[in-house]
């Protein structure tokens, strides 16, 4: 089987680096080689320049070779709302959100979105995500069917929702169920396929919706499940006049038995002590949207607070309530929402977040998020001269964590060289 061989500076995490000299928390090789074989990692070093006959180098000296870069809460259906003018969440799903979700009933429209959807992930370096589809069996499909074509490791499912929702985008108790063990049926450990349980949040289901979820959560317990939680005053609000004999809005998908490690909550800006503490408790994972929560203007999430916690912490872009399909611009509005808290975001920490932080949070981090022997080769190359005005700051760089720091207040998509899925180059391959 032939082999790929690529050379560059290998940067890969060991854990969450605790301050920029925490060196014993990532490995870090100047001029580095990552041989892949099967769209597997099998060794990862020095470059010594030796090769066997078989091997192709492909060489990327000077730029930065990371593990591919994870985002584990987006939208895809919500491509053509991104940059949509609202005053807050619930106005924004209503006007623009809810009706364009209404046209992926069209199979062709769900399909062309989907292929769009994978190729902008690749364009900015993005290689796993969790996704939620429409409420359509057939947008789950074309979602899958698009990650199969290129092999990407993807988490999705189907959105449930039977109340609060223009009637085109209901389904029922029973149908919920239904199209959702179906989905998981065809999809769920198909190539890199895993699926995930979805009720899209407590608003917009029922408490017998609820209760289906939590039928599928115990006949199926390795399944993620993914929600959205503490997002906007007026949803908890909302939320705890629907369900009014519980403490809180956690306590919702508590009382429903939807928490646990694989379980991964959008937002949890506004929680109580209680809400962090069952969280921590539950291992369930609070995904943190800068970019979404400040175009939306839904409030600055408190890392300090939820990481004293003890709980589980992820980053993501949520398109299109979130701006960028980009991490790197992701993680530069989380830089600066912590700023406004008081509380640092160090470029290492950050770069371990969109990596082997969101594979942990995605308890994925088995196959991805490190540069490791048996990992998959989900790859990116990132050259942090990439721009005039980064190419001039580059002069002055000195340290490996100024530039990252660089790659992540300037970067986007330009930054990224190359994108290897499964040991493949993707990101040269796109149209146009």
């Amino acid at each position: 089987m032939a082999r790929t061989l690529l050379r560059g500076r290998v940067l890969s995490f060991l854990d969450e680096p605790q301050a920029l000299d925490d060196v014993a928390s990532y490995r870090y090789w100047e001029d580095g080689e990552v041989e892949i074989e099967g769209g597997k990692i099998v060794s990862v070093g020095q470059f010594d320049g030796a090769q066997q006959a078989n091997t192709t180098i492909i060489d990327h000296s000077g730029k930065l070779i990371l593990p591919g870069l994870i985002d584990p809460h987006i939208h895809v259906p919500q491509m053509q709302v991104i940059g949509s003018y609202a005053a807050n969440l619930l106005e924004w799903l209503n006007t623009y959100t809810f009706v364009e979700e209404q046209r992926f009933a069209d199979e062709a429209h769900a399909a062309r979105i989907a292929g769009r959807f994978f190729d902008e992930l690749i364009r900015h370096g993005t290689t796993t995500a969790a996704a939620y589809c429409t409420v359509h069996p057939q947008s789950v499909d074309a979602f899958f069917s698009a990650a199969a074509e290129r092999n990407m490791l993807m988490v999705g499912g189907k959105v449930m929702m039977d109340r609060n929702a223009p009637e085109a985008l209901r389904d029922t108790a029973q149908s919920g169920y239904d199209d959702t063990k179906a989905g998981i049926a065809r999809w769920h450990g198909q190539g890199r396929a895993h699926y995930a349980i979805t009720p899209r949040f407590a608003i917009t289901s029922t408490p017998e919706q609820m209760e289906m979820a939590e039928t599928l959560a115990r006949e199926y317990p390795d399944l993620h499940i993914q929600t959205h939680v503490d997002e906007n005053l007026e949803e908890i609000a909302f939320a705890r006049e629907l369900f009014p004999n519980l403490p809180d809005y956690l306590g919702i998908y508590e009382r429903y038995h939807l928490l646990g490690p694989k379980t991964l909550l959008g937002h949890c800006i506004h929680l109580t002590h209680r809400e962090c503490e069952v969280l921590a408790e539950t291992r369930s994972v609070a995904v943190w949207c800068p970019t979404s929560n400040l175009f939306i203007g839904s409030g600055l999430f408190d890392h300090d607070r939820l990481h004293a916690h003890g709980a589980r912490i992820g980053i993501a872009t949520d398109v299109g309530g979130g701006t960028s399909y980009s991490m790197l611009r992701t993680l530069d509005e989380g830089y600066k929402v912590l700023q406004l808290r008081g509380q640092r975001l160090n470029p290492l920490r950050a770069f371990y977040m969109m990596t082997l932080g969101n594979a942990r949070a995605m308890s994925l981090d088995g196959r991805i998020g490190a540069i490791e022997v048996g990992r998959d080769a989900d790859l990116v190359v990132l050259d942090a001269r990439s721009t005039p005005q980064m190419a001039l700051r580059m002069e002055a760089v000195d340290t490996l964590a100024n530039e990252l720091f660089l790659l992540q207040t300037c970067g986007d998509d330009r930054a990224v060289v190359e994108t290897y899925v499964a040991g493949k180059p993707m990101k040269s391959r796109l149209p146009g």
